[in-house]
């Protein structure tokens, strides 16, 4: 078995997994496409919440994969990395691919802001060597059969909101050259208030090239909905201009690679994305995975998947605050006293079910308790050691739906 490597600008797509016994189920399912796979992938953010080390997730991952006799390319995703001390630990453990989250560092007031409230900021940032606006004010980038200039405000508003994150993203990446040279590093400005402006990636991506930071991908927030454990949701056509956009500015920039965050699930947009993304694309997933685990749950121990989901509406109001959902408190009331033969549809199929169990991974994975004190943790991985063949069968269905609708475009 190969031990995971960079994949630099190969098509790529991320398996999250958050049991560390999903590997077999997305080697299953990446056999016979030509995307390489990233299958140790988990922000520090999630290891927390399920508390796994960096080296836990590689040893599940690589595990597997030499039990499979696996000896292909594979990569290892560090996830939303916020401080050096989040690079040296992912380092350490073997990942090869680094996922810059500098959104502590984005200023989202600068969109609503006044040119008076703008001015002094753009300033500061300016004595401080963060920005120039000579790069900018009176130039032209042509992309594709776009291009664009940026106004005096325009400009100033996109240097306030994004100077200080990409001058920490530099730092950042700094940081993990430092451990290793041929790291694939990727910047996320997804988890903005808004969708990422074309003049906003342009400005991010041409900000980096200054400065030399070489990148592999870059994840903007889409126009629409992303929301955890379901399908798209907007207006298709105007996602598909802004996503040719995106992908003619990483082309300028870069190349690089256009990620796409929350990608779980987004079936109806899959063949637009590999449409126009071609080969400069990169797919992440991670909650859908835990999803089918608990799938596998229902169909063989109903009364532990009752457990589970009877748990996690009672941690619904608090799990969903650092997440990016439409699901509210009555429907996920309207569940409660639902007939067992409806679960595996309202739980599992429908929007509110998905997103309930979705937020609550982790207080179900580290605190919560069956009655008879066994963790929910441990009851979920024993129904699925036993039940391995259900496990992996669900998985490859699943992420071949991915796949296979990435490939229709």
């Amino acid at each position: 078995m190969q031990k995971a490597s960079p994949l630099s600008l190969t098509k790529s797509f991320g398996f999250g997994d958050r049991l560390g016994v999903a590997t077999p189920g997305h080697l299953a399912a990446a056999l016979g496409y030509d995307f390489a796979p990233i299958f140790a992938q988990q922000s520090i953010r999630e290891m927390a919440r399920t508390q796994r080390t960096p080296t836990e997730v590689m040893t599940a991952a690589e595990t597997a994969l030499k039990a499979a006799g696996f000896n292909g390319v594979w990569g290892a995703d560090a996830d939303h990395l916020k401080t050096p001390e989040d690079v040296q630990v992912t380092a350490a453990a073997g990942f090869t691919f680094f996922t810059i989250d500098p959104s502590s560092y984005v200023n989202n007031r600068a969109d609503t802001m006044s040119a008076s409230q703008l001015e002094p900021l753009a300033a500061q940032i300016e004595r401080e060597d963060i920005f120039h606006p000579s790069d900018y004010l009176g130039k032209t980038f042509e992309f594709g059969s776009q291009s664009l200039t940026f106004s005096p405000e325009t400009l100033t508003r996109t240097a306030v909101k994004y100077g200080r994150a990409i001058a920490h993203s530099a730092n950042m990446a700094a940081e993990i050259r430092s451990h290793r040279a041929d790291a694939d590093i990727e910047i996320s400005v997804d988890e903005t208030d808004f969708a990422t402006t074309p003049h906003e990636h342009l400005f991010v991506g041409l900000e980096l090239k200054r400065r030399g930071v070489a990148v592999t991908g870059l994840a903007p927030r889409f126009v629409g909905d992303f929301e955890k454990g379901i399908d798209y949701k907007g207006d298709l056509a105007e996602f598909e201009r802004q996503l040719v956009l995106h992908r003619q500015i990483a082309e300028l920039c870069g190349p690089y690679k256009i990620s796409i965050h929350s990608g779980s699930d987004k079936f109806t947009v899959y063949p637009i994305i590999g449409r126009v993304c071609g080969d400069l694309l990169h797919v992440k997933t991670a909650g859908t995975s835990y999803l089918e685990a608990l799938r596998a749950v229902l169909r063989v121990d109903p009364q532990l998947f009752a457990e589970i989901a009877e748990y996690s509406h009672t941690r619904f109001a608090t799990d969903r605050a650092s997440y990016h959902i439409s699901t509210t408190d009555a429907e996920v009331q309207a569940l409660e006293g639902s007939a067992q033969q409806d679960w595996e549809e309202l739980y599992l199929d429908l929007r509110p079910g998905r997103q309930l169990l979705h937020v609550t991974f982790g207080s179900v994975l580290t605190v919560g308790r069956r009655p008879d004190g066994q963790t929910f943790r441990e009851g979920i991985l024993d129904r699925l050691t036993k039940n391995a063949a259900l496990h992996e069968e669900l998985l490859e269905r699943h992420f071949r739906k991915h796949l296979s609708l990435l490939c229709q475009g």
